[in-house]
């Protein structure tokens, strides 16, 4: 499974990404160059700079992924968009399930 989710880009990514690694809850963690987002939040447009971060785990770790995440995540509303692996290296998938046991 890949995860979506975005950080402010002034905060500790780096560390965010390594609590869930070292918690076996990710395999591999992508933390993304800054960017720009426009969004909607409570009736207004508002706009912040973030980094995108791409989490890579396993379906049986989604529930303890995003509670804990939810847990170190700054934002009141995280992101947690979930996107299955429809298809991988059979490789990559057996070191991407052993990392997250």
């Amino acid at each position: 499974m890949i995860v979506l989710t975005t950080l402010p880009a002034d905060g500790d990514a780096e560390g965010f990404a390594s609590q869930l690694v070292e918690e076996r809850l990710a395999a591999c963690v992508n933390i993304l160059p800054p960017m720009r987002s426009v969004y909607r939040w409570k009736g207004s447009v508002e706009r912040a700079d973030e980094r995108q971060v791409v989490i890579k785990t396993t379906a049986p770790r989604i529930a303890a992924l995003e509670a804990r995440l939810r847990a170190l995540h700054p934002y009141d509303l995280p992101e947690f968009v979930v996107i299955p692996i429809v298809q991988g290296s059979a490789g990559y998938l057996a070191w991407l399930t052993e990392s997250t046991k």
